[in-house]
């Protein structure tokens, strides 16, 4: 047991080391997305630690204050995904439907062929806009019935796991697909228009993530969302970000892009809205994405129901309101943020 314990605390350990050196490289970036596995593997190692416990043992003194100082760390960084932290986005109190949208966001998993499934779960959450990611021909034409339903699209088959397809019942205005980084990797930029009239930008991205078999580096992911975060901020519009960003919630680069670009979570207060994997229940992370100005309020937001994807959809419900950005503060960013921010945007 001794054996066990000493080697289990040390991982623990390393897992949490490892994720606070600001390498770009995947073998420290992955470490960012396990921290609520962290935590709850750091907790049974507490007990462990406590069950067999040995006053004399120095195993049991150097890992029983080193595992519990993990242990306070880890749920310091969990706690704004919880309802024991203040939410970031208030949620409505009138309803002003004109002045509503509701997002549906799905990596479907391109090898996936339940274009049925994506159908049935698109037409029950009947959402105003939809994103589908990871579409390629054969997602194209197994969901081309949609277009009855949505009027304006935009379309980016492709066949190497980043095409996007972008459906919407509200009229699009100035749609452009962009690709800011990579060449493969796309993005959709357009304008969406109330039912009030009023026009809102949305930004649909799915940059790369770092893992070996995609790209060893966090770089080009980072620069794609901090080049996203230039334009909300300096966006005349009220913005919505979506997508697969391949970044936890809680990751300092994520935490880094909200600073940089002035938008909200809509999860801090509410919880993780898990959406990968959707097959390993202990290997989930949130990396499907809603991110909102701060003259927009929470109508709903809600975790959907797989269609044999390796997401589940994600599903956001905002109303606009002019005075909403009186009522709601943005993360700030300190001199350290705007410098790492210019110098990840300055990487090649």
């Amino acid at each position: 047991m001794t054996i066990f314990l000493t080697v289990f605390s040390s991982i623990l350990l390393l897992f949490t080391v490892m994720s606070l050196i600001k390498n770009d490289y995947w073998t420290f970036r992955v470490f960012d997305y396990p921290r609520l596995q962290k935590f709850v593997l750091s907790a049974v190692c507490f007990c462990f630690l406590l069950i067999y416990k040995d006053l004399h043992s120095w195993i049991y003194l150097l890992f029983i204050p080193l595992i519990g100082i993990n242990l306070v760390y880890l749920a310091w960084l969990i706690r704004p995904f919880t309802i024991f932290s203040a939410k970031q986005v208030l949620r409505i109190k009138d309803s002003r439907p004109d002045d509503q949208i509701c997002v549906m966001i799905s990596n479907v998993y391109q090898d996936n062929r339940n274009f049925r499934g994506c159908v049935s779960e698109v037409r029950k959450a009947n959402p105003d806009v939809l994103l589908l990611l990871e579409t390629d021909n054969a997602w194209d034409a197994g969901t081309a019935e949609l277009a009855g339903t949505y009027k304006y699209s935009v379309k980016v088959p492709l066949e190497n796991t980043y095409g996007m397809i972008l459906y919407s019942k509200l009229e699009l205005r100035g749609s452009s697909v962009k690709y800011m980084v990579e060449d493969g990797i796309p993005s959709i930029h357009t304008g969406v228009v109330l039912k009030s009239g009023r026009e809102v930008q949305l930004y649909a991205v799915h940059p790369t993530p770092p893992v070996p078999n995609e790209n060893p580096r966090s770089t080009e992911r980072d620069k794609e969302l901090l080049l996203i975060a230039d334009l909300a901020k300096t966006s005349a519009l009220p913005v919505i970000v979506v997508g697969d960003l391949n970044d936890v919630a809680w990751s300092y680069t994520t935490e880094l892009f909200l600073k940089m670009s002035g938008l909200l979570d809509p999860r801090r207060g509410r919880g993780f809205f898990n959406s990968f994997h959707a097959h390993y229940p202990f290997l989930r992370f949130p990396l499907d994405h809603a991110f909102i100005s701060t003259d927009f309020k929470l109508v709903d937001m809600k975790r959907l129901k797989n269609f044999k994807s390796d997401h589940f959809p994600i599903y956001i419900h905002v109303q606009y309101e002019r005075a909403a950005e009186q009522e709601q503060e943005p993360l700030e960013a300190d001199s350290e943020d705007i410098a790492l921010a210019e110098e990840k945007k300055a990487k090649t």
